[in-house]
């Protein structure tokens, strides 16, 4: 059994290596058989056929040889048979693939099937039967039936004999095809009166070795004279015919004639050359000679067929011709499409050129019906490119986004060129595998949430959240806050970000008088080998609530003694008794102040303006009026829910201090003490009369002190700085502002006006009677003149329409920014000392002494210090209503005006600094210039 090799060159095609290799098998070899050594063959080491995952493509067809990859073998698999496999079809061979991987590379391989001397020559019939008419004369033929044998080449059929060869001999005539027609000769006339039958034995040899050989029995009639054969008019009759023809389909007519008469002339047509081994194809009708398709005619399988056939007449003559039938092809078959290895995922970063998958593509149609072209369907970044006849590999052809497409469905559609053309198709799903390409993207480019003041620690205020492209552990988004500080303040101190969820919390509890709002940024990165973020803005702004309850600022409320404010019984109706002036730190509604009288003893005669809390007199003062009033104001904001603050107001109906001495006095006590109310009154006296003569002395000595002092700094240039005074705890969060530097105004106060910061004056003249726990009467000052430039102009009355804008926040203009402290919303300066009251009180004791008149009812004393040039540098900002001293009107918000907008004012500026005095004389020194003249 000789094995041979054959070795054909390897040509590359684009990234896959091919090859092609050959070999030489005898059929009928055993399983496990060995073919040959492909490794060896192919110049591969058994290494790489193990990483390529070596193994062999086929296609549809049957494998009978398999691949041993640890020794690099090819062996045989199934028992081949080549007559089964090939038919007559020479050479016979197997064609298949062995595939590679990593990188994809293949290479093809031809294992030619030899015949070897399997099959002995088969006659159909094993007894042929001939009926010969005796007067058949010497050289007459008789065709025999020609022995089969599958086998091809020297193993066919080669020879024949005949035995015994006494009356009859062979005679085989080759035809152009290389077969051979077998006719027995009559070489020696027959007497059927002498032998009647005739038994011969005819013997088919092929040529193996060693030969194998068949026989048939030839059984002769000797008949009657019938000397005249039958003879086809054609000794070869040729036609075509398409594929698949359906059964019965006239293929063509053999005719042969016979000079006979009679029943020797009558012919019937058989066909010869058959076996039961080969499927019948073709039939024949026995009377009319007309050739028919029996069977499946199939071009891919069988191109020619040659049919023999033999006329009979009832001589026992025959004739023989030949019927060569061409198959012509049809375009039957579809393109199939094999897969030899294809990726199910690629990386979306992978280069151009990259092999996705390697096809393979068969027609078995001829021609133009045979050839294939192949496509794919548009708008995808791959293309086919054919490496061989058949073969082709697809490849990326651009740059591949999994964010754009994720995953892709590749039709692969292959279409011969046959009229019509047939086509198949196939699908590859090829996904897209992620990197870490786009970096974590916020659904909005700044955030900003409110949050009201006063919150829980913990509290969720909203959530930032970003979203990434990418899948998977590339797509998971953590927040992180990033540093920064609020007032010097850590950002951490005040809010914190979940890092999966993205929520904001709050660390801390905001109060909306210390801070209004707040930046910082967040920043989103992805969970990638390479991460990737951005950062977005968040704006926190901090809503205010109703948390602060309403500040009384005047009247003050003391504990040590009694303020009380006179009312003349002489009061037109309207009479203003006072002013209750609150503020409240909040904003907004939260800050707007209404007024109520809750408590009074007469609520006939008093009433409190709703939004300017003034205090007037709603009808006039009888004498049945109570002398003592005692009046409870509640202030109330518009806050939801609403807080409040209440304060006292004493009030005295009269018009002598006597009798306001008289009745004040249990003020301050109960009930229950009124029968020692001489007592009391008595004491009350003598302590007031004490006071009241120590206080002339101290006023005097200091009248005189700062007489000469004043005359010392009039000499040196030197101005005494205003030293304003303001109720402690009390801060302007509002940053508004206050009245302007700019305005001068008469201003009016009692002897207890030090503990307020409240400077207001009318055109009427009052008296305000201060008196302590123990009843003693304090300073009374004398009614203020109206000053004018050198006696002859009066101060001009503040403008009617000047008005502060209703959104202007109450607060005190003279306190100072510090580093610490905002504008706004620091601590009133500290009171007076002990030295400037003292001083206050002689100034007051002077002009007690200068005054030309008495104390009259309505009068309320101040010093000349606070004159119409006082300049009032630090008025708070009573942001609803604002009285101005000097006028009787009360300004306030005119919805029916129009309204200017605040000015914030500038800090006041202290300064170590001597400034210069005013040219113009104070209205203190006119008078003491105008005393001296008179003396």
């Amino acid at each position: 059994m000789a094995l041979q090799v054959l070795l054909v060159i390897c040509l590359p095609f684009l990234s896959s290596v091919h090859g092609q290799v050959s070999y030489s098998i005898p059929e009928e070899m055993s399983k496990g058989s060995l073919v040959g050594n492909i490794a060896q063959d192919l110049g591969l080491d058994v290494k790489r056929l193990k990483s390529g995952k070596a193994r062999i493509f086929t296609g549809d067809n049957t494998e009978y040889i398999e691949l041993n990859v640890e020794k690099g073998m090819l062996i045989i698999k199934e028992r081949i048979d080549r007559e089964t496999l090939c038919g007559q079809t020479t050479p016979c061979a197997l064609h298949f693939q062995i595939i590679l991987e990593n990188p994809m590379e293949f290479y093809s391989v031809t294992v030619e099937v030899q015949d070897v001397n399997d099959n002995s020559p088969l006659f159909k019939r094993t007894e042929m039967n001939f009926r010969i008419s005796e007067s058949a004369v010497s050289g007459a033929k008789f065709v025999l039936e020609r022995a089969m044998d599958p086998d091809v080449g020297l193993n066919s059929l080669q020879s024949y004999s005949l035995n015994p060869t006494d009356n009859f001999s062979l005679k085989l005539q080759n035809q152009l095809d290389g077969s051979k027609i077998v006719q027995m000769v009559l070489h020696k006339p027959l007497d059927r009166e002498k032998q009647e039958q005739f038994s011969l034995v005819l013997i088919a040899v092929d040529g193996g070795d060693p030969p194998l050989s068949g026989t048939a029995q030839i059984r002769i009639t000797v008949l009657d004279v019938n000397d005249n054969a039958p003879i086809f008019t054609q000794e070869v009759y040729k036609a075509t015919i398409t594929e698949n023809s359906p059964k019965g389909t006239v293929i063509t007519q053999v005719s042969a004639s016979d000079a006979d008469k009679g029943s020797n002339g009558k012919i019937r047509y058989s066909i010869t050359n058959t076996l039961e081994i080969f499927p019948v194809m073709f039939e024949i009708n026995e009377t009319s000679g007309e050739v028919k398709v029996s069977g499946n005619l199939d071009y891919e399988k069988s191109r020619h067929h040659q049919i023999h056939v033999q006329a009979t007449d009832d001589g026992g003559l025959t004739d023989s011709c030949k019927v060569n039938v061409d198959v012509a092809d049809i375009n039957d078959n579809t393109p199939v499409i094999n897969i030899m290895s294809k990726l199910n995922t690629i990386s979306e970063d992978s280069k151009s050129d990259t092999v996705v998958t390697m096809i393979n593509v068969q027609d078995p149609d001829f021609g133009e019906n045979g050839e294939v072209r192949c496509s794919l369907n548009p708008n995808i970044p791959f293309t086919l490119k054919s490496t061989a006849s058949n073969f082709f590999t697809l490849v990326t052809e651009s740059n591949l986004d999994r964010e754009t497409v994720s995953e892709y469905n590749i039709v692969v559609v292959c279409a011969d060129e046959g009229t019509p053309s047939l086509s198949s198709s196939v699908t590859l799903s090829l996904q897209i595998s992620d990197i870490n390409d786009n970096a974590p993207v916020f659904e909005k480019s700044s955030y900003e949430a409110s949050i009201l003041e006063n919150n829980s620690p913990g509290l969720s205020i909203f959530t930032v959240k970003a979203r990434d492209a990418d899948s998977k552990q590339n797509a998971r988004v953590s927040y992180i806050l990033e540093d920064s500080s609020v007032n010097g303040v850590p950002i951490s101190s005040y809010v914190s970000v979940s890092a999966d969820s993205g929520i904001i919390h709050a660390v801390r509890s905001f109060d909306y008088e210390q801070i209004k709002h707040f930046n910082f940024r967040v920043n989103a990165q992805d969970g990638g080998n390479r991460p990737l973020s951005s950062n977005v803005s968040v704006k926190i702004i901090i809503q205010d609530q109703n948390d602060n309850a309403p500040q009384i600022l005047y009247p003050v409320q003391t504990g040590g003694s009694v303020v009380a404010e006179m009312v003349p019984r002489s009061a037109d109706v309207g009479y203003l008794v006072t002013k209750v002036v609150a503020v409240d730190v909040d904003s907004g509604q939260n800050a707007w102040l209404s007024y109520k009288l809750q408590k009074a003893a007469d609520r006939a005669l008093f009433e409190v303006g709703l939004q300017n809390g003034e205090i007037r007199t709603v009808r006039q003062v009888t004498d049945k009026d109570a002398v003592k009033q005692k009046l409870t104001v509640v202030v109330e904001d518009n806050g939801q829910p609403s807080r409040s603050a209440t304060v006292n107001v004493n009030v005295a109906v009269a018009d002598t201090f006597p009798e306001v001495l008289s009745e004040f006095t249990d003020f301050t006590h109960d009930k229950e003490y009124n029968d020692n109310l001489t007592f009391y009154l008595v004491l009350a006296l003598a302590v007031v009369s004490f006071l009241f003569i120590v206080s002339i002395i101290a006023i005097l000595s200091v009248k005189c002190y700062r007489w000469r002092r004043e005359r010392m700094f009039y000499k040196s240039g030197v101005n005494l700085p205003v030293i304003p005074y303001y109720p402690p705890l009390y801060a302007d969060v509002g940053g508004t502002g206050t009245l302007q530097h700019m305005y001068n105004y008469e201003a009016y106060r009692t002897t207890d006006s030090r503990r307020s910061d409240l400077k207001y004056a009318g055109t009427s003249e009052q008296d305000v009677i201060s008196l302590d726990n123990n009843g003693t009467q304090t300073l009374t000052h004398a009614q203020m003149e109206k000053l004018t430039n050198f006696g002859d102009q009066q101060q001009k009355p503040p403008n009617a329409d000047w008005r502060f804008n209703p959104n202007q926040r109450p607060g005190p203009s003279g306190a100072t920014a510090t580093p610490e402290v905002a504008m706004g919303t620091g601590p009133w300066p500290n009171p007076p000392t002990e030295a400037e009251q003292l001083q206050a009180l002689m100034a007051a004791a002077n002009e007690v002494s200068e005054a030309t008149n008495t104390l009259g009812p309505g009068t309320m004393g101040l010093s000349t210090r606070y004159s119409p040039q006082f300049t009032l540098q630090h008025v708070p900002d009573y942001r609803q209503n604002v009285y101005i001293p000097g006028s009787t009107a009360t300004l306030s918000a005119n919805p029916q005006q129009p309204q200017q907008p605040p000015q914030a004012l500038p800090a006041p500026q202290v300064t170590s600094a001597q400034v210069e005095l005013p040219k113009a004389q104070t209205p203190a020194s006119k008078k003491k210039i105008t005393k001296k003249e008179k003396k």
